[in-house]
């Protein structure tokens, strides 16, 4: 039976709620984590990712979302925030809608999205985090009502990931879509052509504006897509990498690794050895 989990086994739990400064590493070192969402919020800290910007004020609330079978990990140390971590079973599977809202604010960004959440957002959120986080120190008998707040909390980071896409200019709009796209075709469809159709504009046009929002054009973007899948499955899976190729569409395991090396620089074995040397030395790192 899968509970509420107020331990640090994560098998047979659903959600589970921590301050990050009491975040055992029994929970890094879990193996059942790459199952569960995760969401990170740093409280007024510097991010953990760099930015282009560089006279931005950066110190402030930022909401990472890490979705499951990331190649990612959180360097949490001596940071302040909470971690909410949670299974998609303990959502509600017949809201269609709102789960595909919710793969899209986890996945957009491909390995990790990031919010950068103000004043007047953090204190809304912040409302709502402290009602999860009493009823879920109640345990399992107040499952229902987590499952609720978690479901508030979830649709509020929604909202927030939501505006910051769309109330840009139709140019931002235009990346936003595409990234939807992309997420939903990628190991399918691999020609510019294809997203520029589906958004009504023509490949050269689709590409100045990747260009200029993202500094990348469709089709790298394709491949850093179809790269970040190969480092998931690499990681996390138990298949060998011949399968892996073949189940990204490859039609052999030499053109994939002809493919890897191209865009990273490295083999599939190379990367294979170097993460597996990295989670045993850096395991909590988002690097």
């Amino acid at each position: 039976m899968q509970t509420i989990l107020k331990e640090t086994k994560l098998e047979s739990a659903l959600i589970y709620i921590r301050n990050l400064n009491n975040c055992p590493p029994s929970y890094l070192y879990d193996p059942a984590r790459k199952d569960f969402f995760e969401i990170v919020w740093l409280n007024n800290e510097d991010p953990l990712h760099d930015l282009k910007v560089n006279d931005l004020d950066i110190k402030g609330d930022w909401i990472y979302l890490i979705p499951p079978y990331r190649v990612h990990q959180l360097n949490k140390a001596g940071k302040k925030g909470e971690l909410i971590s949670f299974k998609r079973e303990i959502l509600e599977e017949d809201d269609k809608e709102f789960l595909l809202d919710l793969f899209k604010i986890f996945n957009v960004q491909g390995e990790f999205s990031c919010l950068r959440v103000d004043k007047e957002a953090a204190a809304g959120l912040g409302s709502v985090y402290q009602l999860l986080n009493e009823e879920y120190e109640k345990g399992q008998d107040n499952l229902v009502i987590v499952k609720a707040l978690l479901k508030v909390f979830l649709l509020k980071l929604i909202q927030i990931k939501e505006h910051e896409f769309t109330g840009h200019d139709i140019n931002q709009k235009r990346v936003y879509e595409f990234l939807m796209l992309l997420e939903s075709n990628y190991l399918a469809v691999r020609n510019t052509d294809f997203y520029a159709g589906k958004l009504g504009i023509s490949s050269k046009r689709l590409n100045q504006i990747l260009k200029d929002k993202l500094d990348k054009t469709g089709m790298q973007l394709i491949h850093d897509r179809i790269i970040l899948e190969s480092k998931r499955l690499i990681i996390h899976s138990e298949s060998t990498i011949k399968e892996i190729s073949y189940a990204l569409g490859f039609s052999d395991r030499p053109y994939f690794s002809r493919f890897f090396k191209k865009q990273t620089g490295q083999t599939p074995d190379e990367f294979q050895k170097q993460a597996q040397n990295h989670m045993k030395s850096k395991l909590n790192t988002l690097v």
